[in-house]
């Protein structure tokens, strides 16, 4: 897949496409929709799909002080993006130029006369333009100016409820896996570099992997039944991962922490890819290193039967 820049024109095969735009962050279900019909829109008329992100979110831009929030990181949107169908995913880089750009900037100067867009896709949702000031019906009446054509994607509902990352960011927070799993039809996963640490749980039989949380959203903390990707060679192991700041050890440290089962691989320096199915129980300070060893057993032994439950299914 091409990874595109918005204040770059774009090539010339790319041009005349179709654009499914939006943040996309926890591609879920609603994302889903407005992709899929960018895709057969494209399809119908030929025309390549253009996947356009923003990056960093908006929110991190106006309000540089909240917590870590994101869902995905720009390489694993990209992955989605592609085995969905798309030809190019094009990101808008957040800025304070992108940021004080208005309605009309933005749809003649980026969207027309720089991507050159036959079509636009989104939610129907959609703001854009310095302080929100454009919506999804401005901005459908000015392409039409600028000679392309949108089309609005309504909010799917579930159980009631509009699917949303605000919701899926809810149930991972609450440690719910089965709810973030459905609403985005894959586990939440964090993907990273394995960092060199203390080595503490090579000391007590259990070493493990030990990732930088970055920019994702923090999980609820605790234990966790996981499954990891080597990205390198593609193997996906089984194992338990502890996400929190190691209470039991000084000094605390926010981490996670995946130990594989039946793995003595050394994964120093190698990308991988930890999903979260099923929340074991909460993070806990154990009064001693045996008693942490004990429970260690107990939560591996729980993660084995989970994890082999889904296999069956």
């Amino acid at each position: 897949m091409i990874r595109l820049d918005h204040r770059e024109t774009v090539p010339d095969a790319l041009r005349g496409a179709i654009l499914a735009l939006g943040n996309f962050d926890g591609f879920h279900f609603g994302h889903q929709g407005v992709i899929r019909q960018a895709l057969d829109w494209g399809k119908a008329e030929g025309r390549p799909v253009i996947v356009g992100t923003f990056d960093p979110h908006p929110m991190r831009h106006f309000r540089p002080d909240v917590p870590p929030f994101r869902l995905t990181t720009l390489d694993q949107r990209e992955e989605l993006f592609a085995a969905a169908g798309a030809d190019a995913m094009l990101v808008f880089h957040f800025d304070r130029d992108l940021a004080e750009m208005g309605p009309d900037s933005f749809v003649g100067t980026v969207l027309a006369s720089q991507l050159g867009v036959a079509g636009v896709v989104t939610g129907e949702d959609f703001t854009f333009g310095k302080g929100r000031q454009g919506n999804a019906a401005l901005l459908s009446g000015m392409g039409r100016g600028h000679g392309f054509s949108v089309r609005t994607v309504g909010a799917i509902l579930e159980d009631g409820e509009a699917v949303s990352s605000s919701r899926i960011r809810k149930a991972i927070q609450a440690g719910d896996c089965a709810t973030a799993t459905h609403l985005m039809t894959r586990p939440f996963a964090i993907r990273g570099v394995v960092q060199h640490g203390d080595k503490l749980g090579r000391t007590i039989g259990f070493p493990t992997a030990n990732l930088p949380l970055g920019s994702y959203l923090r999980p609820r903390y605790g234990i966790y039944a996981v499954t990891g990707l080597v990205l390198d060679t593609d193997q996906l192991l089984l194992g338990a991962a502890n996400v929190g700041i190691r209470p039991t050890f000084d000094p605390p440290k926010e981490l996670l922490e995946p130990y594989f089962f039946d793995f003595s691989e050394d994964l120093y320096d190698r990308e991988i890819e930890v999903a979260f199915h099923h929340f074991i129980r909460p993070e806990a300070k154990f009064e001693t290193v045996e008693a942490l060893v004990a429970q260690m057993h107990k939560d591996c032994d729980e993660a084995r039967k989970l994890l082999s439950a889904r296999a069956l299914k």
